[in-house]
């Protein structure tokens, strides 16, 4: 008989590493696949299957540069159109809103929503954020950065005095 969950040494402690469950799966309402219910890394006993890495790549990578110059956020938005998604700047914050109503697709109705938050780092000009749409399905969002001013450096030297009395300490 099989067991439901698979034992602590069948586990493959390195698949992880090669694809972590956090913001690169951002599958937004897709439906299930068969191979969405079985263990990532067995099949059977002690088979290993590999994930698929077009399914990870098409489910929208989430992608955030902060350089000298700017601030940038690359997001997968392939399930969405331009007019279903939302950029608004609310207390020195990115957020990302995208609402599409249901939709009929082969097997019934779906609806997607999602929202994402983005803090914008020091330095970075709220005024300045702007937002665009490429033609593959990429959502690319950049906040310019203000030039640091260089703070003017004051010198000045420190006297020492010489204090004849002794430090006594109990050790």
């Amino acid at each position: 008989m099989a067991a439901i969950a698979p034992s602590f040494f069948e586990r493959d402690w390195w698949s992880s590493c090669d694809y972590p469950e956090r913001i690169m799966d951002q599958y937004f309402g897709m439906r299930l696949n068969e191979a969405d219910l079985i263990n990532p890394t067995l099949c059977g006993i002690h088979w290993v299957r590999p994930r698929i890495k077009t399914n990870i790549e098409s489910s929208g990578l989430s992608e955030v540069k902060n350089d000298e110059k700017q601030f940038t956020v690359s997001l997968g938005m392939k399930q969405f159109r331009p007019e279903e998604i939302e950029v608004k700047i609310v207390d020195n914050y990115v957020i990302v809103q995208g609402v599409h109503e249901e939709r009929s697709e082969e097997s019934g109705f779906c609806s997607r929503n999602f929202s994402r938050c983005y803090a914008l780092p020091i330095g970075c000009d709220a005024e300045t954020v702007t937002s665009s749409f490429s033609l593959d399905g990429n959502l690319i969002i950049v906040a310019s950065k203000k030039p640091i001013e260089e703070q003017s450096v004051e010198k000045r030297n420190i006297s020492i005095i010489e204090d004849e009395s002794k430090v006594v300490s109990d050790v």
